[in-house]
């Protein structure tokens, strides 16, 4: 089979699966990323997530995950639900409102990775959602599926930034793609519109330690003062910056029934949030990634903003 024909018939099996783009780049040392990366780390960006400091070598090196890797695919699924709770109710972020993407997207990139075993045979490679020390947006980037934007989230001209990324690494030398031009242009309203002043003036630098996100998943100890009345009602991640970013206007309704909340989710309200207990939580989010943050972590920011 030619090398164009491959990867046309990839990239037609992914779409069958529901994956909405599909990428290809070189598999090799990330330089610059790399050196971006060791700056982060060092200016204390990612808070007390200290677990981004290892595997170093890992994140900018592919064939350390997968010796002898030849190309890292790229991949976008779909995530966007265009019913929100009300302004006046408290909030959790889109891409947690139904099943554990982890597992929902997981499964597909299995199914598509044997779909390449069973087409090109013998194959050498491993395949990722949010599940290894690999560099994701950068990776996707590189191959063109979209440009960082100035929120650091990943941006596709055609389809906004509500999609998670998913990669395998495999030694098939697959004809690669190009990245393409960011467009942020002039726009700052990311910027402008973060209440904890968490995206550098400038953009393209998140200080994870301010991100809302942070706060309410990654942060085990108590949120800080310097927060409050800050959190713009969020108890479990943030979308602030991408509900502003006009490039989402082009985003449509997913199309997994997996990613819509259950009906007792989104006719949750203030006082049945404060009531929340335990037993509920664990009804209410079961096979959710809600549970990373267990139910004293969510309890804890419910309670900050009550």
């Amino acid at each position: 089979m030619s090398p164009d024909k491959l990867k046309k018939l990839l990239k037609d099996e992914a779409r069958r699966l529901g994956f909405s783009g599909i990428t290809f780049a070189k598999a090799e040392f990330m330089d610059q990323e790399a050196f971006r990366l060791e700056q982060w780390l060092n200016n204390g960006n990612h808070g007390e997530m200290v677990y981004l400091e290892n595997h170093f070598d890992k994140r900018v090196d592919p064939t350390e995950l997968v010796p002898g890797a030849k190309s890292v695919i790229s991949l976008m699924f779909n995530y966007f639900t265009p019913d929100t709770p009300e302004d006046n109710e408290l909030k959790i972020s889109m891409y947690a409102q139904g099943r554990d993407y982890h597992k929902v997207v997981k499964k597909k990139l299995k199914d598509l990775y044997k779909w390449m075993e069973t087409n090109i045979g013998d194959i050498q490679g491993r395949y990722f959602v949010d599940s290894a020390p690999v560099l994701e947006r950068d990776w996707a980037r590189r191959s063109g599926l979209g440009w960082i934007g100035k929120n650091t989230l990943l941006i596709n001209p055609k389809k906004g930034s509500y999609f998670f990324l998913a990669e395998i690494i495999c030694d098939v030398d697959f004809i690669h793609d190009n990245p393409i031009s960011d467009h942020c242009g002039t726009c700052r309203r990311c910027i402008d519109a973060c209440p904890t002043d968490a995206i550098s003036p400038d953009g393209y630098i998140m200080d994870g330690s301010k991100c809302i996100s942070y706060l309410t998943i990654e942060l085990k100890d108590e949120i800080p003062k310097e927060f409050e009345g800050k959190m713009s009602d969020w108890i479990y991640g943030c979308d602030i910056c991408q509900q502003v970013c006009p490039w989402n206007k082009f985003s449509t309704p997913h199309t997994e029934p997996s990613f819509n909340p259950s009906q007792e989710l989104a006719s949750m309200d203030k006082e049945q949030w404060k009531a929340l207990d335990e037993l509920a939580f664990d009804k209410l989010f079961n096979g959710s990634a809600v549970k990373r943050t267990k139910f004293k972590g969510l309890k804890r920011n419910i309670d900050f903003l009550a």
